[in-house]
C-alpha cells in the first residue's frame, strides 16, 4: 500500500469516527431544541437510536472538506452555509420520495425552497459550522486520535450493525404505517358509499329494502370497528416519528394522517 493511499484510508477512518459523533451530537442538539421548546424530553432523531445521520454526514463533509480554508473566515462561512443547505435539501428531498412522508417543512419561512431549506436556517447552520471546524473539530479530532486503531474499528464496526438495524426497523415502520393509512382510507371510502346507500333506499318500505338496509347497516358496523381499532393499534415508532415531527406531511392520505395525528396528541 503506499503512502497515499494510506493517508486515503486514514481519512476515511477518521471520517467514519465523525460520522458517529457528529451524529449523536446532532441528536443531543435536536433534544436540547424540542425540550426547551415543548418542556419534555422527545426523541427527535428519525432513527430509534440516538443519532442524526444528516449531522454526521453534513458535519463530517464541511470538516473535510472545508478545513484548508478554515483561516478565511468568510470564504468557511459561505461555502459552509452552502454545503449544509444542499445535503439538508437532498436529504429532504430523498426521504419525501423514499416514504412519501415530509419530514420537516419550512413553508411557513421566508426565502424557503420547496420547504426543504430556508435562509434563516442556512446562515444559522453557516455559523455553528465555522464554530465546529475553528473551535470543536480539532478538539475532537484529538480525543479520536487517542483511541487505538483496533478498538476503533470495533466500535464502528458495532455501531454500524446498530445503524443498520435501526434503520430498517425504523424504514419497516414507516412503510407499514403507509399501508395503514392506504387501508383505512379505503375503509373511509367503502364508509361513506355504503351510507349513501343505506340513505337513497330509507323510503323504501318494501321487504327487500328493509334487508338490503340491515344488511348494510351490519357492513358499516363491521367497518366502523376495523377503522377504529387500526386508529388506536399505533406502533410505538409511528407514534414516535409523528411527536418528532410535529410539521411531517404525509403526501398521501392527508385526511387520515390528521386525524391519527390528532389520536397522538389527546394521547399525551
Amino acid at each position: 500500500m503506499t503512502k497515499k493511499e494510506r493517508g486515503y484510508l486514514t481519512e476515511l477512518y477518521y471520517f467514519a469516527l465523525s460520522f458517529f459523533v457528529y451524529g449523536f451530537l446532532g441528536w443531543c442538539t435536536e433534544v436540547a431544541y424540542a425540550a426547551a421548546k415543548q418542556g419534555k424530553f422527545v426523541n427527535r432523531g428519525f432513527l430509534n437510536g440516538p443519532i442524526c445521520p444528516v449531522y454526521g454526514i453534513g458535519v463530517g463533509v464541511v470538516v473535510q472538506f472545508l478545513t484548508p480554508v478554515e483561516n478565511n473566515l468568510v470564504l468557511l462561512y459561505i461555502s459552509s452555509t452552502i454545503l449544509v443547505t444542499v445535503i439538508e435539501g437532498i436529504t429532504g428531498f430523498l426521504l419525501e420520495k423514499i416514504f412519501h412522508n415530509k419530514w420537516w417543512d419550512y413553508s411557513d419561512q421566508p426565502l424557503n425552497i420547496g420547504g426543504y431549506v430556508c435562509v434563516l436556517f442556512s446562515l444559522i447552520w453557516g455559523v455553528f459550522c465555522v464554530l465546529i471546524v475553528k473551535v470543536i473539530h480539532p478538539l475532537i479530532y484529538k480525543v479520536l486520535t487517542m483511541i487505538p486503531f483496533v478498538l476503533g474499528i470495533i466500535v464502528m464496526a458495532c455501531l454500524a450493525v446498530g445503524l443498520l438495524a435501526d434503520m430498517y426497523v425504523t424504514a419497516s415502520a414507516i412503510l407499514k404505517m403507509n399501508r395503514k393509512l392506504e387501508t383505512m382510507e379505503k375503509i373511509a371510502a367503502e364508509l361513506k358509499e355504503l351510507s349513501d346507500k343505506v340513505g337513497e333506499n330509507i323510503y323504501e318500505n318494501v321487504m327487500e329494502g328493509m334487508e338490503f338496509r340491515e344488511e348494510k347497516k351490519a357492513r358499516i358496523e363491521e367497518l366502523k370497528a376495523k377503522y377504529e381499532e387500526m386508529a388506536e393499534n399505533r406502533t410505538k415508532v409511528g407514534e414516535r416519528l409523528v411527536k418528532a415531527f410535529p410539521k411531517m406531511q404525509v403526501r398521501q392520505h392527508k385526511e387520515i394522517f390528521e386525524e391519527l395525528r390528532e389520536r397522538v396528541r389527546r394521547s399525551k
